[in-house]
């Protein structure tokens, strides 16, 4: 009999990977603040592509995900779908990132105001979490473990966020992006960390996840077939 979603442990799955995100989160925290390289920790606005950061895990953590549940028996009906459910949230994501603000200053105008504070992150999240969605079709069970992953690789972050700017420890984790309006504590950690790690860093994990776990997948599954 083969294993069932419901049989998956996800907890256990994703210990290990979760701990190392963990680790790499901590090493980053630490050489910014001790003024590490920037091409190593870069403390500017956003992070500037530095090389000890998670994002850089997401397709290998993709990878070892998928191999793991091709050869626990939890395969996907179809790795093409899997890619192409992949690429199909990419696509979405893509066009929310980049048509959300122009319908937002063509609605609202082109200053800043409180409105497009609001309608531009909720039109930004429902799309992003449409991205999401599209993907737990194509391969269930890898859907729950990079989920899981997701969440615990991105509240940590959260927490360190917040520890940041409450402490004003000169890093990236309390910087928004170029044009972020002045506010209070709270308003400023809800637009630059709640907001975005929650919505849109959790979707960059699961469709660039899901894109390298699909191809693990193929892989593993064309390797089985050739042994005897």
């Amino acid at each position: 009999m083969g294993t069932s979603v419901s049989d998956l442990n996800v907890k256990r799955l994703i210990l290990v990977p979760a701990l190392i995100t963990l680790a790499v989160t901590i090493a980053r925290l630490v050489g910014e603040i001790a003024g590490g390289p920037s091409r190593l920790f870069n403390s500017a606005a956003g992070g500037g592509g530095a090389l000890v950061g998670i994002v850089w895990l997401i397709p290998i953590f993709g990878i070892y995900f998928g191999g793991k549940l091709v050869r626990g028996d939890l395969a996907p009906q179809s790795v093409g779908k899997v890619i192409g459910f992949a690429v199909l949230g990419l696509v979405v994501a893509g066009v929310t990132f980049a048509s959300v603000p122009a319908l937002t200053t063509a609605l609202l105008g082109s200053g800043p105001s409180l409105g497009k504070m609001i309608v531009r992150p909720l039109g930004r999240t429902l799309g992003y979490l449409l991205a999401v969605v599209i993907l737990y079709r194509a391969w269930p069970a890898f859907f729950k473990v990079m989920l899981g992953y997701a969440f615990a690789a991105r509240i940590p972050v959260l927490i360190v966020m917040f520890t940041a700017m409450l402490g004003n420890w000169g890093t990236h984790y309390e910087l928004g992006p170029p044009g972020t309006p002045e506010m209070g504590f709270l308003p400023t950690f809800i637009v630059i960390a709640l907001i975005p790690q929650m919505t849109f860093w959790i979707m960059v994990t699961m469709v660039f996840g899901t894109l390298f776990g699909g191809l693990a997948a193929a892989v593993v599954r064309r390797v089985n077939r050739m042994e005897p």
